[in-house]
């Protein structure tokens, strides 16, 4: 089942453009699972929308690349706030680009 969730996140842009070009780095764009990324910068900081194959699939991303990257760029020092996250089950995505219909 297709899993999706937007995160808003109290952090600067500079941030993000950081971590988005370090995961881009340790994985050349080849994401297992990932089937669409879309980020934005909010008046509070960034909103990232994503649907993935499996929640799965998406925890271990987040717990194999995204957490260590953000750590490494942090400089170890935790995320001043956590960010709010909103799930959702895709009830349907078109990337026709991608040939992706789910």
């Amino acid at each position: 089942m297709a899993y999706g969730f937007v995160m808003d996140v109290p952090a600067p842009i500079h941030f993000y453009d950081a971590l988005h070009a370090e995961l881009a780095r340790r994985t050349s764009g080849d994401v297992e699972g990932l089937l669409v990324h879309v980020a934005r910068q909010t008046d509070a900081g960034f909103q990232i929308l994503e649907v993935w194959e499996s929640k799965e699939q998406c925890d271990r991303y987040t717990a194999e690349l995204v957490n260590p990257a953000m750590a490494e760029l942090a400089g170890g020092q935790p995320p001043p706030t956590d960010p709010a996250i909103e799930e959702f089950e895709p009830r349907g995505l078109v990337v026709p680009a991608a040939r992706v219909f789910v």
